[in-house]
């Protein structure tokens, strides 16, 4: 039995808005009344992997357009995945269609069910747009529901779109470095363990595993199910109160390029709390230009 299509006045009706379900997505497409409805497909790999774009025209869900997240980034920057300006995102956003009154839905293709969806989720956000939802679960538990895909791409109509930078949600290299000291806000680092404290090899070339001072370690595949879905909120909830992080108090996420963060920011998200920030850089960032005493790994200074 299919899961009832909400029309756009009962939408906040959906459990946290943040988040819909494959039988929801599926009725929305199926339904007449729904518009502003627009899927965007994320899926992202790091260059000379698989062809994300490649494997969207091949297979997708019908009606989605591809998000390409390396296309839609700051690069000028010589970090991996930096914000791009408002607009850029504005322009790009509307040549796929999206206006300020869409609500848009995001998946990708990972096996995990949510990698990169998130991080788009995000960039909405930040840019002002918040009618946006991740599906939960992603597309290979969109596909075990023996769900359509396509490989029919449908042509889109540009639209205008107002992008306006939300720096509430937003954290730069200058926040955090005042933060040491300062301690405004708490800070949560999304990788794994091995990362976070070393001495796991370097995740990436010239960047060696370690975290930032005060930084509590909580990572994003905590969050998830073995299956790939989001967990309940009373498992959320308790992720956080283990690691000591008081959802009532400033709340920032971190991680390597601003990615998996984002899981942090939308696992707080369904508890209510709408206001978690991501330090864009993250990381790789953080790497290259911190001072060495700011830099803690196994063997120098916290373990």
């Amino acid at each position: 039995m299919e899961e009832p299509w909400w029309p756009p006045g009962r939408v906040a009706a959906m459990v946290s808005r943040a988040m819909v379900t494959a039988g929801w997505l599926s009725g929305a497409l199926k339904s007449k009344r729904a518009p502003s409805l627009r899927v965007l497909d994320c899926t992202w790999y790091a260059p000379g992997g698989r062809d994300a774009r490649k494997e969207f025209a091949e297979k997708h869900i019908p009606g989605a357009a591809f998000f390409d997240m390396e296309h839609c980034k700051d690069e000028a920057s010589p970090y991996e995945m930096m914000l791009p300006g408002q607009t850029r995102f504005a322009n790009y956003v509307g040549s796929l269609g999206i206006n300020n009154r869409s609500h848009v839905v995001i998946y990708d293709c990972d096996n995990a069910g949510m990698l990169y969806a998130p991080r788009l989720w995000w960039m909405f956000r930040v840019f002002s747009h918040s009618n946006v939802s991740v599906l939960d679960g992603g597309l290979v538990n969109w596909e075990k529901r023996n769900l359509p895909v396509t490989s029919e791409i449908a042509p889109a109509k540009p639209e205008k779109f107002d992008a306006t930078l939300n720096r509430s949600l937003l954290k730069t290299f200058e926040d955090i470095q005042e933060n040491l000291s300062g301690k405004t806000f708490q800070l949560v680092d999304a990788r794994g363990e091995a990362r976070f404290r070393g001495p796991e090899p370097k995740p990436g070339e010239g960047i060696e595993p370690g975290h930032i001072p005060g930084s509590v370690n909580l990572p994003f595949a905590g969050f998830l199910t073995p299956e790939g879905f989001q967990k309940p909120a009373h498992e959320i909830r308790h992720l956080f109160e283990e690691k000591g992080v008081d959802m009532k108090k400033p709340l920032a996420a971190t991680c390597r390029r601003g990615v998996t963060a984002c899981h942090l920011a939308l696992a707080a998200f369904v508890l209510g709390k709408e206001d978690m920030a991501i330090y864009d850089g993250s990381w790789s960032e953080w790497f290259h230009r911190a001072k060495p005493e700011h830099k803690v790994f196994k063997g120098r200074g916290q373990a």
